[in-house]
């Protein structure tokens, strides 16, 4: 059966726009070509002469030729992303952190996928145990890239076991496949305590990194434990001193990486450090944050853009140009009154994990603008458990019980992973306007970098 991807949304000012595709029309076939998914889509519209075959709305199949530049994009969004149905997960991992949701959340928080497809467009980590020699070739054939790998472990037995699939272990032969056709790779090592750390973490690492350089990076991440365990298998946290063990293989290896192949290669996310007291690394041992979206190094690059973007309004001069462009747009007559006078009052919601830095850079903003009062309130989970200490799983139920027995001054602001990607709902299906009413303060949403969390201090919107 042919089938119909059906536009979504058309670019302004793109090729699609150009040539009249409007959302509800369908593309059926590039270059006589069908399309069976994303994968078929990206590949076959990097030519330079293309002939679309398109259904319209009015129900008329017309077909229509492009000249473009090589890898130029069209402009065309879908309503399906993966132009395919998604792929549901095979496993039943014993850290699977969807086992530990409550029940009465929205469908969609339950559903697990483990597709190929999403590890291309939006960097989803997934296991291969869904991926079929077919698809495979395809990733070879164009070749797409990176492909993030959830591998856990190298050991094929522990694997199996991990993943409670056994086939998990055979699954490892295909990083070798993609090696061998030169397909770019990043890894990732969930670390359960008592199972794949230690001897086996070693393991891991020094068979991995023989597969540079085209796995690229390693990262290496705690086990999220959630209150909602019950029957599930019995994991526990990381310690202190366990951090600091799993720490001490990581930095081993990185300096054997760093020496052997001119990368660091395996890195450990930010909680290890937090957990073991110890110092973030430096920014050199990033390797230029290759996975910043998998915690790794997300506090390093935040302290260093904030100081960054804080040396600019250092100067006099470039202070008062930032004050007069706050009273210009708000009439704030207080800006330049005593330098001492707090005239604004922000409060600056975030998880136990990151609180501590934000405070550190709140007190660095204040010795600049002392006008300003900045609290940083970091909110306890008591929805999915006090071991959980990201901000990005922070419920509004829990924000707003935190914050409304405090004084927040004239708005709170909190971190944009709190909220459903490119939604205003939180996880618990309160929509910000409901937080705001609640809290009776206007809330502001701070972007992830170090420049987006000083104008959010400031009341600059992007």
């Amino acid at each position: 059966m042919e089938k119909k991807h059906v536009v979504y949304k058309v670019e302004k000012g793109s090729i699609a726009e150009e040539i009249g595709l409007e959302p509800g029309d369908a593309l059926l076939a590039i270059n006589q070509k069908a399309i069976e998914d994303v994968f078929d889509y990206h590949f076959l519209i990097n030519d330079e002469n293309l002939t679309l075959t398109i259904l319209a709305k009015d129900g008329q199949t017309v077909e229509v030729e492009i000249e473009k530049e090589y890898q130029e994009d069209l402009g065309i969004e879908f309503e399906n992303g993966l132009m395919d149905d998604y792929k549901s997960c095979s496993n039943r991992c014993m850290f699977c952190f969807i086992d530990q949701m409550p029940p009465g959340m929205r469908e969609t928080l339950y559903f697990k996928d483990d597709d190929s497809r999403l590890s291309f467009l939006q960097g989803n980590y997934v296991t291969l145990t869904n991926m079929k020699d077919a698809d495979l070739d395809r990733i070879i054939e164009y070749k797409l890239a990176p492909i993030n790998i959830s591998v856990h472990t190298t050991n094929p037995e522990l694997r199996c076991t991990m993943l409670h699939n056994r086939f998990a272990g055979e699954a490892l032969k295909k990083i070798k496949r993609l090696y061998d056709a030169e397909i770019e790779m990043n890894g990732q090592i969930v670390l359960c305590k008592g199972i794949n750390d230690g001897e086996e973490l070693e393991r891991s690492i020094r068979e991995l990194s023989g597969y540079l350089p085209y796995m690229e990076s390693l990262s290496v991440v705690p086990v999220g434990l959630t209150k909602y365990r019950d029957g599930l298998y019995p994991l526990e946290p990381f310690e202190k001193e366990d951090a600091r063990e799993v720490i001490a293989i990581i930095e081993k290896w990185q300096q054997y990486c760093m020496e052997n192949y001119g990368v660091h290669f395996v890195q450990a996310s930010d909680e290890w450090y937090l957990t073991a007291e110890l110092p973030l690394p430096e920014e050199e041992r990033y390797d230029g944050y290759i996975q910043l979206e998998n915690g790794v190094g997300m506090l390093r690059l935040l302290i260093t853009e904030f100081h960054a973007a804080l040396e600019e309004y250092k100067d006099e001069k470039k202070k008062k140009q930032v004050r007069r462009q706050l009273s210009g747009a708000g009439g704030i007559r207080g800006l330049f009154q005593k330098e001492r006078e707090v005239v604004h009052h922000i409060t600056m919601a975030s998880g136990r994990l990151a609180a501590p830095f934000i405070e550190d850079l709140a007190k660095d903003f204040m010795e600049v603008f002392p006008e300003y009062q900045i609290d940083v309130v970091a909110i306890r989970n008591d929805f999915f458990g006090e071991k959980i200490t990201v901000s990005g799983l922070i419920c509004a139920q829990d924000l707003v019980a935190q914050l409304s027995i405090r004084e927040l001054g004239e708005r709170v602001c909190i971190p944009c992973n709190m909220l459903r990607m490119g939604e205003e709902i939180f996880l618990d299906d309160w929509t910000l306007s409901e937080v705001e009413k609640t809290l009776q303060v206007p809330v502001d949403i701070v972007k992830s970098s170090g420049q987006d969390l000083l104008h959010a201090m400031l009341g600059i919107k992007a």
